[in-house]
């Protein structure tokens, strides 16, 4: 079985688990009369009345994927039972549609009940293991609307400025540990790295990037004086939910750019030899692996590596 084919029927059986998980099953959704697809018509109206945005069927189409002829079945169904009005737009071509008033009353033990049944399959876990499943889902999420995205996002670059650091710090000792195991050393670690490059801070040979995505950061990375011939890049770390844009390997670039014009020689690093995707970036950008040596600093061994580049 290919790679791909292996991938598919993963995802599928996650399909599985999870609609039997939160109920989707059935030709009712939490014990209603209306069917999930419904269901999903009247949250989308719900959701655009408040926004004050009546929507056009096309939308409503649009947005939840739907066929225009079993959504039309769908639309005159809510409108003999009194849940939804038709009006003409300013455009005379085009009809708004909007809930009613028992359109609302309908709907609102349906977002309730949703909302309750998802707050009752988290509430036995804790709150970093809750922040994994709406991180895992941001991921899944923006990965698959990625062909989209790329086109549509925009990732800004910035220096640093006060907050940066402590969220630095926090992303790092949250990632590390949930993806590798790392224990609060390496956290410990990170602060006094953050702690120096502050108290030391030279602007005119050192420079810290802070990657934002529409107000939010996703990524970091430092460069700092080894010596006065060696730069060295520190901290890269770019969030699961921008992971796969070319984002890693932008802030390399930036590195090696600001390193070449302010009279850098070499550029080197410190990494894991477990942080395969890093890796990756670094080769790619031209770095080789210079050095290895064993440790067990951050509660379980590891093999840390040194990598190089001439500038």
């Amino acid at each position: 079985m290919r790679d791909i084919t292996r991938r598919a029927e993963a995802v599928r059986d996650f399909n599985r688990f999870y609609t039997r998980r939160i109920g989707v099953l059935g030709d009712a959704h939490l014990g209603s009369p209306f069917s999930l697809t419904e269901v999903r018509v009247l949250y989308e109206l719900a959701h655009r009345d408040m926004r004050r945005d009546a929507p056009t069927a096309s939308q409503i189409a649009d947005a939840l994927g739907l066929d225009r002829g079993y959504l039309s079945r769908t639309l005159r169904a809510f409108k003999r039972r009194g849940l939804v009005t038709a009006t003409r737009g300013d455009d005379k071509r085009q009809t708004l549609l909007a809930l009613t008033a028992a359109g609302r009353k309908a709907f609102a033990p349906l977002d309730r009940g949703a909302r309750d049944a998802i707050v009752e399959m988290l509430s036995p876990l804790g709150d970093a293991e809750q922040q994994r499943i709406v991180e895992a889902m941001q991921t899944i999420r923006t990965t698959l609307d990625a062909s989209n995205a790329r086109g549509t996002e925009t990732i800004t670059l910035r220096t640093h400025r006060p907050g940066d650091m402590g969220w630095i710090v926090h992303r790092h000792g949250v990632l590390y540990a949930r993806e590798y195991g790392y224990d609060e050393r390496f956290e410990a670690l990170v602060a006094r790295v953050v702690a120096g490059f502050i108290d030391d801070f030279d602007p005119a040979r050192e420079r810290c990037w802070i990657a934002e995505r529409d107000g939010e950061i996703v990524g970091s990375v430092f460069v700092v004086a080894k010596s006065k011939t060696i730069a060295q890049l520190r901290l890269l770390l770019v969030e699961p939910s921008a992971r796969g844009r070319g984002l890693g390997r932008r802030l390399v670039d930036e590195v090696i750019r600001f390193a070449r014009g302010v009279g850098y020689r070499k550029i080197r690093l410190w990494t894991q030899s477990e942080l395969t995707s890093a890796r990756k970036i670094y080769k790619a950008a031209g770095f080789t692996l210079v050095g290895r040596e064993g440790h067990e600093h951050f509660g379980k061994r590891l093999e840390a590596e040194v990598w190089e580049r001439g500038v």
